[in-house]
C-alpha cells in the first residue's frame, strides 16, 4: 500500500485544522482513477456486492499491516499512523463506491468520504466546506481543542485531532513495540467500522 504523498503531508502540516479536507481531496485525485481501473479489471464475474466486499476485506488487511508496522515506534509514529490509516480508509471508500457503480471521480465522492468518517453531518455539508463556503466544522473543532493549550506540539495536535474518534483506545499505542499489536488490532477494527458504513451507504437503493 502506497504511503500518503509528501505533498499531502506538507498541506496537513501547514493547515492541521483542515487535515480531513486535505486528505479527502488528495484521495480523490489519487484513488478515483485507481478505483475506476480496478473495477474494470477485477469486476468481471462479480456482483457489485461481491466486489465491494472484496475491497472491504482487502483494506481491513492493509490497515492491520500498517498499524503493526508503524505501531513499533510508539508516540514517534502516532501521527503518521493515524494519517496513514485514514489514507487507507479513504482508498477503501473510493473502491467500494466504484464497486457499486458510482463514478469514483465524481466531486461528491470526497464529500461522502468526510460524511462517512463523521467529520460532517451530510455529504452536502462536506461538499460545501470543500468548495470553501461556510465555516469548516473541522476548523471550529480544532479552535476549541487548542484554546486551552496553544503550545502543544504539532504532532500531538494531529494525534488528538485525527484520532478523535478513537482517542480513548489510543494510549497503549504510544509505547514503542507494545503499540505494534495494539495498532494492528485497532486499525483493523476501525477500518471494519468505516467499511461497514461505506457498504451500507453505497448499497442503498
Amino acid at each position: 500500500m502506497e504511503r500518503p504523498p509528501r505533498s499531502l503531508w506538507n498541506r496537513i502540516l501547514a493547515e492541521p485544522e483542515r487535515a480531513p479536507e486535505h486528505i479527502a481531496l488528495a484521495a480523490s485525485e489519487r484513488f478515483g482513477p485507481q478505483a475506476e481501473e480496478w473495477v474494470r479489471i477485477a469486476g468481471a464475474g462479480h456482483t457489485p456486492e461481491e466486489l465491494a466486499k472484496v475491497a472491504y476485506r482487502k483494506h481491513v488487511r492493509l490497515a492491520r499491516l500498517e498499524g503493526g508496522v508503524l505501531g513499533v515506534g510508539g508516540a514517534f509514529t502516532a501521527a503518521p499512523d493515524v494519517v496513514a490509516l485514514i489514507w487507507i480508509q479513504s482508498r477503501m471508500i473510493f473502491y467500494i463506491a466504484a464497486a457499486y457503480g458510482y463514478d469514483p471521480r465524481h466531486p461528491m465522492r470526497p464529500a461522502e468520504f468526510l460524511a462517512i468518517q463523521g467529520v460532517y453531518a451530510t455529504p452536502a455539508d462536506a461538499r460545501e466546506a470543500l468548495d470553501g463556503m461556510g465555516k469548516l466544522m473541522a476548523q471550529a473543532m480544532v479552535e476549541k481543542a487548542l484554546s486551552s493549550r496553544t503550545t502543544d506540539r504539532l504532532h500531538r495536535r494531529l494525534v488528538k485531532y485525527l484520532a478523535r474518534r478513537m482517542a480513548r483506545r489510543y494510549a497503549g499505542r504510544l509505547i514503542p513495540f507494545i503499540g505494534a499489536p495494539i495498532g494492528a488490532i485497532q486499525n483493523g477494527n476501525a477500518t471494519k467500522a468505516v467499511g461497514k458504513q461505506a457498504l451500507a451507504f453505497y448499497a442503498r437503493p
